[in-house]
């Protein structure tokens, strides 16, 4: 038999239960000492000695409600149990005693300790506890003495099998209710963690989740739908769909679900006033079906998957893009040698060329192999650079000084139109990485500011500096427009670019080397002080491996002041 008790230890509600034993066991002793009292004062009960435990039982039952154990004691029989049952079947033996010649009968007292036993302590101490009641019974039978006893021990024998199948029983109720209450707590431990784990899911989900009843009000809503859903939505849930006509078909959705009783998917408009349509695909579910009817206590509701169709286009562009990419890899091998043959025999033309028109062909055919050649060499790094080895002797780079040559070396090839600040700050502090890859780095992202720069001589910037926790640190800034939401989230994405003319690679090639060195490359919208005032633009961040930072952990960014 299971002990409920063990069960019960620390557990508040039968904290509470022995607290009210405790009580209990003080109200009998103190009904006990007025019943003393006024039997003394009618001259019923006289005896000093029964005045006298009366008394000591009150004190010590008081005591041990104000000063005792909070919790249950161990359940099992033990030492630690004669503060209480030993102590009431102690009592009830000396009052019985006391009154041995009286009409006056106590032995009903001996419920108190029974009961506490079998529902605070295990089966042993319940049966026990009726065992020792039933022997003070017999004892009492054989100490009366008298020529016909007979009526006295039936009585006893009755008595005491009433205690053993109170006790059992008592026992019994006592484990099954215990078993119940383990199965709640255990019910409510797994719907605190669903809970808790569906509202962590909700809020770091991408797609937007809406819980709606039948009235179409939105009894849930993660962060990405109160997003998808626009400006009324900030005030958050509760809300009705019905309260904004650019909800409306949110609302017709629902309550074809809720009718029809079956899932739903469909594309949807969701129009604002002053906002651009927000294009979204809604998937529908009830939480009930046709095939599984709903319960008397249940409620419907409907659950709704909102997708935004731009970014679904956009991830789909991207698969796309990069599924041509690996095969654009192999095909690059192909056509980098016919590139060599035209560019070389382009050459060869243009020297016996004195026609103005056809030298600007010539002219026209050189740019354009050359551009062809920039891109397969970008399509073939992407393969040097996967393929590398991974644990190639680490190369250290005083950084100032390598920043400093890329940068003359950059420069020189257009001085006109290449122009910018170099402000070098990380001192002598040297990095880990290889010199080749880190002028490829640094040249894309160069090419890439020059791209969007203004005309000003401080439009580019290029600085080193460490950071508080020791990381040495290079960016690039230039005073470009901002870029577009949809675009930032792709940024270092292979094969993905705002510009027909670019094949997508340099950032993804940046970021690719950077990862191998155990660096960090990152995008940020940030502003600097200049001349002409405080002037915003687009910075590229790169964070190298400190000293106590492994390859491993490219993924931590310190923030480099401006």
């Amino acid at each position: 038999m299971r002990s409920p008790p063990t069960l019960a230890q620390g557990n508040l509600p039968f904290a509470r239960l022995w607290h009210a034993f405790l009580t209990a066991r003080v109200m009998v002793a103190l009904a006990l000492v007025l019943l003393v009292l006024t039997g003394s004062a009618v001259n019923q009960l006289a005896s000093p000695l029964l005045l006298l435990a009366s008394g000591l039982y009150f004190i010590a039952t008081l005591s041990l409600r104000a000063f005792g154990r909070r919790t249950p004691p161990p359940p099992q029989p033990g030492l630690h149990w004669l503060s209480t049952i030993g102590v009431d079947l102690v009592l009830i033996a000396v009052l019985q005693a006391l009154q041995s010649g009286s009409s006056v009968n106590f032995t009903p007292l001996f419920g108190l300790p029974l009961l506490l036993a079998s529902v605070l302590g295990t089966l042993t101490l319940a049966l026990g506890t009726a065992a020792c009641a039933t022997l003070l019974l017999l004892g009492w039978a054989v100490g009366a003495g008298g020529t016909d006893n007979a009526p006295m021990y039936l009585q006893a024998a009755l008595t005491g099998t009433g205690y053993f199948v109170v006790a059992y029983l008592t026992h019994l109720l006592a484990a099954r209710l215990i078993s119940e209450q383990e199965t709640a707590q255990r019910s409510q431990m797994d719907a605190r963690t669903q809970r808790a784990v569906s509202a962590l899911v909700m809020q770091h989900v991408a797609d937007g989740v809406l819980v709606l009843d039948t009235e179409g009000q939105v009894r849930l809503a993660n962060p990405a739908a109160l997003l998808l859903l626009g400006p009324h939505a900030e005030g958050g849930v509760p809300f009705a769909l019905g309260h904004h006509g650019a909800w409306a078909p949110l609302l017709a959705l629902a309550r074809e679900t809720f009718a029809l009783q079956v899932p739903q998917t469909v594309d949807v408009n969701i129009l604002h006033d002053g906002v651009a349509p927000m294009a979204l695909r809604v998937r529908s579910w009830p939480t009930h079906t046709r095939a599984a009817a709903l319960s008397a206590d249940e409620e419907p509701l409907c659950v709704m998957f909102l997708h935004d169709l731009r970014e679904m286009e956009a991830r789909l562009r991207t698969e796309k893009l990069a599924a041509m990419g690996r095969m654009s890899a192999a095909v690059a091998h192909e056509i980098r040698n016919p590139l060599a043959a035209i560019s070389q025999a382009n050459e060869l033309l243009a020297e016996d060329l004195s026609d103005p028109g056809h030298q600007r062909l010539t002219s026209m055919v050189r740019q354009n192999a050359e551009r062809l050649v920039r891109i397969t060499e970008e399509v073939l790094d992407i393969a040097r650079v996967q393929h590398r080895p991974q644990h190639a002797e680490p190369v250290m780079v005083a950084l100032d000084e390598a920043v400093r040559q890329i940068w003359i070396d950059w420069q020189a090839h257009d001085p006109a139109r290449r122009q910018g600040q170099l402000k070098l700050e990380a001192g002598s502090v040297q990095v880990e990485f290889d010199p080749e890859h880190l002028r490829r780095v640094l040249v894309n992202l160069l090419d890439n500011a020059l791209r969007y720069m203004g005309p000003h001589a401080n439009s580019l910037c290029v600085s080193t500096r460490t950071t508080p926790s020791g990381r040495a640190g290079l960016q690039i800034w230039s005073d470009g427009a901002p870029l577009d939401q949809s675009v930032e989230r792709h940024l270092f994405e292979p094969f993905f670019s705002s510009e027909s003319r670019s094949s997508g690679l340099g950032l993804y090639i940046c970021r690719e080397l950077c990862q191998r060195h155990g660096a960090a490359i990152s995008y940020q919208r940030t502003s600097r002080s200049l001349s002409r005032g405080e002037v915003p633009g687009n910075a590229f961040t790169v964070l190298f491996r400190g000293s106590n930072l492994s390859a491993s952990t490219p993924s931590l960014f310190d923030t480099i002041g401006h």
